[in-house]
């Protein structure tokens, strides 16, 4: 199936979060403003200032949770080459030894990601059939 790369503008309030969750496919992400904290399978906390950028890996084995804990918005720009139709995120429990997110608690049971997050997405290159 062919895929098209696809941009993401993500807009997390304070004290809002993605939920556990992972991409099937590598992701870019650019801190447009805010400060981004993610919380890693293994415990480990990667903060994320505005105007750094990261890479989050595809698979399972790389869920993670996304926190604003500051006062400001975050404002994320993701990019991902995805398919027509494929989901940005699939919602994964808390892996072992981490904390359940308590302002995403329903985000597994009801299927969805990024339910505290504001979302519009275009696609930037045109798909040829």
């Amino acid at each position: 199936m062919a895929s098209d790369l696809v941009v993401r503008e993500v807009e997390i309030g304070p004290g809002g979060c993605t939920g556990w969750h992972y991409h099937r496919v590598p992701l870019i992400a650019v801190v447009k403003s805010g400060t981004l904290t993610r919380i890693l399978r293994d415990g480990t906390v990667e903060v994320h200032h505005t105007g750094t950028s990261f890479v989050e890996p595809a698979g399972r084995r790389h869920v993670h949770l996304g926190r604003n804990l500051g006062t400001e918005p975050v404002v994320l720009c993701v990019t991902a080459a995805l398919a027509e139709g494929d989901l940005f995120a699939l919602p994964a429990v808390a892996p072992p030894g981490t904390t359940p997110c308590a302002c995403h608690a329903d985000a597994v049971s009801s299927g969805s990601v990024n339910r505290a997050a504001n979302q519009t997405s275009r696609r930037i290159s045109p798909r040829t059939r």
